[in-house]
């Protein structure tokens, strides 16, 4: 005879006995993701019970269980889920509740290949870059911080990299052109610089010099006399140079190569390369915190998300990564001045509360 607290199960069907439980989630990575994307829980009594998985609800949608075992349940965030709590059930009961963070769409239909620009207003601009060669109808989508999306520039062939100058003003690459553009207000365009090659990633220092990638191995620096120099040279990229500024006006830049072991490098202002981490996979669009931590949309070992590394190095001199946002086809990421993260696939805009803010250079 049974306790009146137990649940009786066939004998065949037995599990260990440490596992007769209600599941407990103790840690949850990344707390973070976009609709449909993996997450970890580690905890204790995950495991099947009966042959049966345990069930997961994000927000109260239902989630797929990928992966189950005492310690480890591995899920899919669920298409329609909201940041939310997450909980897990089996049939002695219910977990605690921890939060989950899930991406909010914006906007598709676009084709960025890096980071979007946001605005000193939150307004968001991406682009619709197209495959090499091929013109779009439209170059430069603006959205509004609600997901409105309307067409803003056309006839910039490949846009590609996307900068604010310190005066607010919107700067366009063009891969196929090896063009700098100028944008104004109303969305048309004047060319502000030219014979930058496969002219891919773009930013700004405090100086309003502009540093643009060409993914064949150079990084120009243009002065705000339109001068241009050659301010660093690096192994060339099969997809794009992806740049930021720090604090100190130096340059973070990804681009990646063959390699499957992809590594960050900084740019002093002396043009000198210098190994700032090494250990992500296809990093790709960049973007800086306030405490100048450097957030990479990458795979760090084997999962694909936005990876933080921390600008501080341990005893060794080395900085550590984790990943904080999961999610698939990620290209890049900025900070909005309305306090989120703006996140790109290479199909649409996503927004999250990453509970950071963005380095903000003027």
């Amino acid at each position: 005879m049974t306790q009146p607290d137990q649940i009786e199960i066939p004998s065949a069907a037995q599990p260990d006995s440490n596992h007769l439980a209600a599941p407990r989630i103790e840690n949850l990575l990344p707390a973070c993701a976009l609709p449909l994307a993996s997450v970890e829980i580690s905890g204790s009594n995950l495991g099947p019970v009966a042959n049966h998985l345990p069930i997961v609800s994000v927000d109260e949608e239902p989630a797929q269980v990928l992966m189950s075992r005492h310690s480890r349940i591995s899920l899919r965030v669920p298409a329609e889920a909201t940041t939310g709590m997450l909980e897990v059930r089996n049939p002695f009961g219910t977990s605690n509740s921890v939060p989950l963070r899930v991406a909010r769409g914006l906007t598709d239909g676009v084709h960025p290949i890096t980071s979007p620009a946001v605005s000193a207003s939150g307004m968001i601009f991406t682009t619709i870059s197209g495959p090499r060669g091929k013109q779009t109808p439209v170059s430069v989508v603006r959205v509004s911080p609600d997901g409105r999306g309307t067409p803003f520039v056309s006839e910039i062939l490949n846009a590609s990299g996307l900068a604010f100058n310190p005066a607010g003003d919107l700067f366009v690459t063009s891969r196929a052109e090896g063009i700098v553009y100028t944008v104004d207000a109303a969305g048309e365009t004047a060319i502000y610089a030219e014979g930058m090659g496969v002219a891919t990633g773009a930013a700004f220092d405090t100086n309003g010099d502009l540093f643009v990638g060409d993914r064949s191995g150079t990084i120009f620096r243009i002065n705000t006399e339109r001068q241009i120099f050659v301010h660093a040279t690096m192994e060339p990229s099969v997809s794009a140079y992806h740049l930021a500024v720090t604090a100190e006006n130096e340059l973070l830049v990804t681009g990646p190569t063959l390699s499957t072991n992809e590594s960050v490098w900084r740019i002093d202002h002396a043009g000198e390369k210098h190994l700032y981490f090494q250990g992500l996979g296809r990093p790709q669009g960049l973007a800086i915190d306030a405490d100048d931590n450097l957030y990479v949309a990458a795979s760090l070992r084997g999962q694909r998300g936005i990876v933080r590394i921390n600008k501080k190095p341990n005893a060794q001199g080395e900085r550590s990564a984790e990943l904080v946002v999961s999610g698939f086809n990620l290209v890049g990421i900025a900070f909005s001045p309305l306090g989120t993260a703006i996140l790109a696939t290479n199909q649409a805009l996503y927004e999250i509360d990453l509970g950071v803010e963005g380095l903000r250079l003027f």
